[in-house]
């Protein structure tokens, strides 16, 4: 590396180390610790929520599925922005922010646990965060230490205990207060990051009209073809078997949805769009963002921020990774992305490297990292105080230091994942799935509660625990025995039954969340209005 590369990241981690050093100085007590106070920035809290939403997965993984399906991806950006941001801000933002406060609760679990006034429901959120959040952060974890590894010519090992290191100092020292702050600096670098990539994509290809006139010439010529050819005829996992299985998905383009009901349409829609669109709602990381700032004003004036953030992150990289395939046709010897890159994971990686200035290069690695550093600190706090204050100190039931039993779990949970991060190393394809799984379960367990807590005073403790465990049965046996990624993935159907899912057709191809949050839904309104509702004295502290 040179000179200018080296001050870049002296000045990176300069930034890092004083920002979390200034959370630490703000820090004075556990709401400071906790919940940023309460009265945290707009523009801190929009970026911190979006940061904290879009990680390096997301990133580089959809920006690769894009290049393998196309614009159809763009609905999750619509939804994201629709529903992750206006709707959740809007609409769940000030009354939990409200209740929150109102029922001093510093967390997601002690949230739900303190509105339907059960130890249970606080124990049980916990227990579900602490099972499953692992998982997702070590998916983040190896993919940011591969990139690390990769450009910095480092052992993986050696990255990851460094990455780790660097994101456990901030974390500890600075709390949410610091937590967030960083998710503001990095979140603007990978908005930057993004502008310039999406600019210089389109400039390379002669423009937006140009590129899209292209992009449907690509498709005629590299796989229109495939037609012709049955799927048994190709490589399993094959650049050319992805595009041809695309083609029985029903898609029939780069820039046109799929057939209706088609599997490729149920994939997009149910998978894709509904499940990261809908499942982001309930993310115990996002909605105790609300309740980090002291008004719905803050709230409205994030909606703009937010909205434009993700645009940019999720809609330019989805627009980017469809156009590779015309870049690639043009530049490298008339093949698309992914007969170029070899895998759905290195479009992105190679493009960037093969396409764009290598000072950018540079500069789209801290993006890189800046999406995983962001997404894991808010993922290793709300660990952090799941141990702490949602598990440890419910069942000693003494009075404890909040800060220090946090960040005591916080070093514990980062430990966990760090070791899961060794062991998983070369094998991901399991752990890469756990993204999907949590955003799943975390829908269906808690969303009804965590809204029908919000708006709805006739919904009961037992009504909402059994909406919770409805919604965890439901969506582990789908992801288990049914859905044709997860089912696959994971192997627990193929071991016991020796197939892959229990079904087949196209129902295999529907979102566990699509069937477990209705039951979950349902499960909470019936139960609900057959128990004894929660005392007056009780909701008229809620609300």
């Amino acid at each position: 590396m040179g000179v200018f590369e080296n001050i870049i990241i002296i000045l990176y981690l300069f930034l890092l180390g004083y920002l979390g050093f200034l959370g630490y100085k703000q820090t004075k007590n556990t709401a400071d610790y906790l919940i940023a106070g309460r009265d945290t920035h707009p523009f801190i809290m929009a970026l911190s929520y979006g940061a904290t939403f879009i990680s390096t997965a997301a990133i580089v993984g959809f920006g690769g599925v894009a290049a393998w399906l196309g614009n159809s991806l763009l609905w999750l950006t619509f939804f994201n922005i629709f529903v992750g941001i206006f709707v959740a801000f809007v609409f769940l933002g000030n009354p939990t922010r409200k209740m929150g406060y109102k029922l001093n609760a510093h967390t997601f679990p002690e949230f739900l646990g303190k509105r339907y006034d059960s130890k249970f429901i606080q124990i049980f959120g916990a227990t579900i965060i602490l099972i499953f959040m692992p998982l997702y952060a070590t998916a983040v974890l190896i993919g940011g230490t591969q990139f690390l590894a990769l450009y910095f010519h480092v052992d993986y090992h050696m990255a990851l205990l460094l990455f780790s290191v660097i994101i456990t100092a901030y974390v500890i020292a600075g709390g949410l207060k610091g937590v967030m702050l960083t998710d503001a600096l990095q979140g603007s670098i990978m908005f930057i990051a993004m502008v310039i990539l999406l600019f210089f994509t389109f400039d390379s290809l002669g423009g937006i009209t140009q590129a899209y006139v292209k992009l449907q010439h690509v498709w005629e010529q590299t796989v229109a073809p495939l037609s012709q050819i049955s799927l048994q005829q190709l490589q399993p996992g094959s650049p050319d078997f992805m595009m041809k299985l695309s083609m029985l998905w029903g898609f029939e383009g780069w820039d046109k949805m799929p057939q209706f009901l088609s599997q490729g349409w149920l994939f997009v829609i149910t998978t894709i769009t509904l499940g990261v669109g809908i499942g982001v709602l309930a993310q115990p990381q996002l909605v105790v963002r609300f309740m980090t700032v002291k008004s719905k004003k803050e709230l409205n004036r994030a909606v703009l921020i937010g909205g434009i953030f993700i645009l940019s992150m999720t809609g330019f990289i989805f627009i980017i990774g469809a156009l590779t395939n015309a870049w690639y046709f043009e530049f490298n010897e008339g093949k698309n992305a992914l007969q170029s890159a070899g895998s759905i994971g290195k479009i992105i990686p190679h493009f960037i490297n093969t396409a764009m200035p290598k000072w950018f290069v540079f500069i789209f690695l801290f993006a890189l990292i800046s999406a995983a550093m962001s997404t894991l600190s808010s993922q290793f706090h709300t660990m952090g105080t799941a141990v702490g204050r949602d598990l440890i100190e419910p069942l000693i039931k003494k009075d404890l230091n909040s800060t220090l039993v946090t960040r005591i779990g916080i070093v514990v949970m980062i430990s966990i994942s760090v070791a899961l991060a060794y062991a998983f190393n070369n094998e991901p394809a399991i752990i890469a799935r756990s993204t999907a799984i949590f955003f799943a379960l975390c829908a269906s367990i808690f969303l009804p509660s965590f809204i029908g807590g919000l708006f709805w005073k006739r919904m009961t403790k037992t009504g909402a625990i059994a909406s919770m465990f409805v919604g965890l049965i439901v969506s582990s046996f789908w992801l288990l025995f049914v859905h044709f990624k997860e089912a696959k993935s994971l192997g627990v159907c193929k071991a016991l039954f020796g197939a892959d899912s229990l079904l087949s057709g196209k129902i295999i191809f529907v979102d566990a969340l699509i069937i477990a949050l209705p039951l979950s839904i349902l499960t909470a309104i019936i139960v609900s209005l057959m128990t004894k509702p929660l005392s007056q004295t009780h909701l008229k502290k809620c609300f």
